[in-house]
């Protein structure tokens, strides 16, 4: 869970920069490196992650996967995708969105 709050707190704050700025939120990524705290995840975050992926498409939930979970950058994911970067931007955009609807049953 942590890890998907902060992955949602960067979107967030790389659309703002990303309009103040006058850059792309995936040049704020690809330029800072930001670092998630190491502390194990907690069962009740892995369960959470894993009910709203399991609720995504395929493709959303493999994007998702490869950019938070294993953090790849957006090239690698655009080429295990076989794909292009661009096209990755915005299928990470809907995936984030499609997320964050979905209802998790608790």
């Amino acid at each position: 869970m942590r890890g998907y709050l902060f992955a949602t707190a960067r979107s967030v704050l790389g659309a703002f920069w990303s309009t103040r700025l006058g850059l792309s939120e995936a040049e704020l990524r690809e330029d800072l490196a930001l670092a998630v705290p190491t502390s194990p995840p907690s069962e009740e975050g892995v369960d959470t992650v894993q009910k709203i992926l399991a609720q995504l498409s395929d493709n959303y939930r493999r994007v998702l996967e490869l950019r938070f979970l294993h953090g790849y950058s957006l090239k690698e994911v655009a080429a295990e995708m076989h794909s292009t970067v661009g096209a990755i931007k915005v299928m990470q955009l809907r995936a984030l969105r499609a997320a964050a609807k979905v209802r998790v049953p608790e």
